[in-house]
């Protein structure tokens, strides 16, 4: 397979960072990078642009970490609560994904892309968890989600849950309510 050097324009999770010098195969370089402007062709003249900009990239990014170390101070108290449909034995019907999570943080004033939200799979079950939302490449920041039955569900909840889960969810639900 043909390869082609690309220099990127952006911060890319699975090949690198701005500025950095890669090698992609020559069709996602052609289909994706390039159209979408993440990277531009490593030639010589390229290059040198970019040793140009590459202050005010730093510039730049230098901006972009303070800002998501800003966020992630404010988002430090922040917890999510659902309640779901369960089963007898606390699986759901259904499931919490990372869309629901990103529109729970919508809903508290975080404008967060779902992408960003690294749940591995969704949450199928009743229970406390622990969900990493990357705010920039070197800030994340865990967010602690606690999933419940609904009250007319199959399952019995212990007396800790019940109480913390409700007063949260309506919380969720007036500030939902209040921005529509």
């Amino acid at each position: 397979m043909a390869n082609t050097t690309v220099l990127l324009r952006e911060d890319i999770d699975s090949l690198g960072g701005r500025g950095e010098i890669v090698k992609v195969k020559a069709g996602y370089a052609r289909n994706y990078l390039l159209p979408q402007g993440f990277a531009t062709l490593a030639t010589k003249g390229n290059i040198k642009q970019i040793e140009q900009e590459r202050a005010a990239l730093l510039k730049k990014a230098a901006v972009e970490v303070a800002t998501a170390q800003a966020q992630k101070e404010q988002m430090a108290s922040i917890s999510l609560a659902f309640e779901r449909k369960a089963g007898e034995h606390g699986t759901l019907f259904g499931s919490v994904t990372s869309m629901d999570i990103a529109d729970a943080l919508k809903a508290k004033g975080y404008e967060i892309d779902r992408k960003r939200i690294s749940l591995r799979d969704p949450i199928k079950e009743t229970g406390e968890y622990s969900v990493n939302v990357k705010l920039h490449r070197e800030v994340t920041i865990p967010i602690p989600v606690t999933v419940s039955a609904e009250a007319g569900s199959e399952v019995e909840k212990p007396a800790a849950k019940v109480a913390e889960a409700p007063a949260a969810t309506e919380e969720t639900a007036s500030a939902g309510s209040t921005e529509a």
